[in-house]
């Protein structure tokens, strides 16, 4: 028999093992060959073509989903050598040559190859459309997206894929060859290390565990805590804690409480164990010191991967309202420049509403409105300038609100400062007015968006009484931005024609700030431009974190196919002795609501303290953005374990 018959042979018998594996090579270059026909189709190209950062997002992005395909395909190719392993013995054993064996293997692994890069860039190129789409609409283009077939693209996925293919081909023989005859016969049955015995040193490895994933949830609270000052000035290893207790921790979890668990609730039985105790708890206590490694690391994949997609979708989500703290208005006019945008929307029926405010500049000392332990901090600073306005100006805004002689109110102190340094109210100030110094009380601290954000040094706005303005604004040195005009339009239906006229008045509405020009944007624009750039981070992010999801999940389900596989044996003796097919598939639900569930848990565990840490740096919604994302790995969860109930469910009905 000739070689090229033997692999059609060997290809046609084992299709129950190859489509599980060939699944996994179609995925992976659907995947890249997506990505990267999407990232040179000349539609996204021009929606992106004002985007400095896009070539280097999807570059990234590029590199990254390589190395999760890489690992993805390496673990798949691991669990079909081993599920083939008896085979490979018996080759040897009836005469073939290691040599011949391994030209075989290699023979069948590039007829996959072919076939299923040829499938998976068919099909990624057709569904790349589908993903350009989606990234048109959350850039909100309006573009009518074309199929384009990059021939940049396809050589990358094949230079990736050869190279892939090169590296399980060596993974491959290496097995092949240096390993004995009779570990091949055995490898399938091998089992990942089973926990035998419990000792004191399990017990405290455990609590250990626990103990190391609750000091890194409680460490990442005081992340960007100001007044913690010996970590916030070494933010870098502060993370580096983190990050090293939890995946620890995990592991540890992972490697000896579980099982521990497991074994006192199988003690508290006294001997007396259920069908379902049989074929959930013992599993698991017995195959989670080998699966320990396995288990962390995809709950810190899932962590990761939804940390990520949470912070992008946050800014994403955020856009408009960061969009309206730059500019509180829908048009702003500095200085007075550009005053005839005014006269323009009056010639063009366009009805508009508008509010002034005169803006002067004092140097406050707020060390009285901070607390004590946050005064070491290095962004505290006892002195600083703040832009103030009157009273009756603030009243367009809110007219009920009142001040007396010597009271003020903080107003617009809702930025990243907020969260770091946070400020008290019914306090006294220290104002420098003209060399003297006036002490103010603190009524309140409130978050209103008044001016642009250029106007306001960074800082909060400081709202007084409208004589003490006039005494400042005499007194001390005039505030390089003096006066803003905010507009906005009556009717939503108006903004095109406005927008239209605004643009024609850059040049007259050019200010100067620290001797440069400084053009004030629209609001509209300022949310394009956020739209533009978050969405493009929160798609890439997603799609990696797709890619990351259906790895994950796909690890678990090939990891509950093999068990099932080896414990079919068992299945067979249960159905002798008079077990039916329901009674077994209690322990089943059981033991796949753990193996999936258990890994989820943490790891959204993991993502929502890593994300409540800082994700005020990225937006100003947190909750509708995280239990979003959340929300969808638990649905790919669910039918992962879904998908690994029936594959059970078929290998204990075929085991009698």
């Amino acid at each position: 028999m000739t070689l090229s018959k033997l692999v059609l042979r060997s290809m046609r018998k084992n299709l129950k093992h190859y489509y599980l594996y060939f699944f996994a090579l179609i995925f992976s270059v659907t995947l890249c060959f997506s990505f990267t026909t999407l990232r040179y189709n000349p539609t996204v190209q021009e929606a992106l073509k004002e985007s400095g950062t896009a070539s280097a997002g999807f570059g990234a992005g590029g590199y990254i989903l390589y190395f999760i395909v890489t690992f993805f395909v390496l673990y798949a190719n691991h669990l079909f050598m081993k599920r083939r392993s008896k085979e490979f013995g018996l080759f040897q054993l009836i005469g073939m040559t290691k040599g011949l064996v391994v030209r075989l293997i290699a023979l069948e692994n590039i007829i996959l190859f072919v076939l299923a890069i040829s499938l998976g860039m068919i099909i990624g190129f057709f569904s790349s459309r589908l993903f350009a789409m989606i990234l048109i609409k959350m850039l909100e283009v309006d573009m009518i997206v074309h199929l384009s077939f990059s021939q940049e693209a396809f050589k990358q996925s094949v230079i990736i894929f050869s190279i892939l293919l090169v590296v399980i081909l060596l993974q491959m023989t290496w097995l092949i060859r240096s390993v004995s005859l009779l570990s091949l016969f055995t490898a399938a049955k091998t089992t990942d290390e089973r926990v035998k015995r419990f000792s004191i040193f399990h017990m405290v490895m455990g609590l250990l565990g626990l103990l190391l994933i609750v000091y890194g949830y409680y460490q990442s609270t005081l992340l960007f805590d100001a007044g913690k000052s010996d970590l916030f000035n070494n933010l870098f290893l502060h993370m580096l804690i983190i990050l090293g207790t939890t995946i620890l921790g995990t592991y540890f979890v992972f490697r000896y409480s579980v099982a521990l668990i497991m074994n006192m609730l199988r003690g508290s039985k006294k001997g007396h164990l259920n069908i379902t105790d049989v074929l959930a708890v013992t599993p698991i206590m017995h195959r989670m010191k080998g699966n320990s490694k396995s288990l962390t690391l995809i709950t810190v994949l899932t962590g990761l991967s939804v940390g990520i997609t949470s912070l992008s979708y946050i800014s994403y989500y955020s856009s408009e309202t960061n969009a309206r703290q730059s500019s509180p208005y829908d048009y702003i006019l500095l200085n007075n420049q550009g005053i005839e945008f005014l006269d323009r929307l009056t010639l063009e029926n366009i009805e508009y509403e508008k509010e002034t405010y005169d803006i002067a500049s004092v140097m406050l000392d707020i060390k009285d409105l901070v607390d004590d332990n946050l005064k070491n901090s290095p962004l505290f600073s006892e002195e600083t300038t703040t832009p103030v306005i009157p009273l009756s100006q603030f009243q367009q805004v809110e007219p009920s609100i009142q001040l007396k002689e010597g009271e003020a109110f903080v107003t617009s102190y809702v930025n990243i400062l907020f969260e770091i340094l946070p400020l008290k109210k019914e306090q006294n100030i220290v104002v420098s007015l003209g060399g003297k110094d006036v002490s103010l009380f603190i009524k309140d601290i409130r978050e209103d968006y008044l001016l642009s954000s250029r106007a306001m040094y960074g800082g909060p706005i400081l709202v007084v009484p409208d004589k003490l303005f006039e005494e400042i604004n005499t007194a001390n040195e005039q505030h390089e931005i003096y006066s803003q005009i905010g507009i906005n339009l009556v009717h939503e239906e108006d903004m095109p024609k406005a927008e239209e006229i605004y643009s024609s008045l850059a040049e007259e509405r050019q200010v100067v700030l620290n001797n440069k020009n400084y053009t004030q944007s629209s609001y509209e624009q300022l949310r394009e431009n956020n739209i533009a750039i978050f969405g493009l981070t929160i798609f890439i992010t997603a799609f990696l974190g797709l890619a990351f999801l259906l790895t994950t999940g796909s690890i678990l389900y090939f990891k509950q196919m093999a068990e099932a596989e080896e414990e079919k044996a068992s299945y067979m003796i249960l159905r002798k002795i008079g077990f039916s097919s329901s009674q077994i598939m209690k322990g089943i639900y059981a033991k796949q609501a753990f193996n999936f569930g258990v890994p989820l848990i943490i790891g959204l565990l993991h993502s929502y303290f890593a994300v409540k840490s800082g994700w005020w740096l990225f937006g100003t919604e947190l909750v509708a953005p995280l239990v979003i994302t959340m929300c969808l790995y638990v649905m790919m969860y669910v039918i992962f374990m879904i998908l690994s109930i029936g594959y059970y469910k078929r290998v204990i009905r075929e085991s009698l």
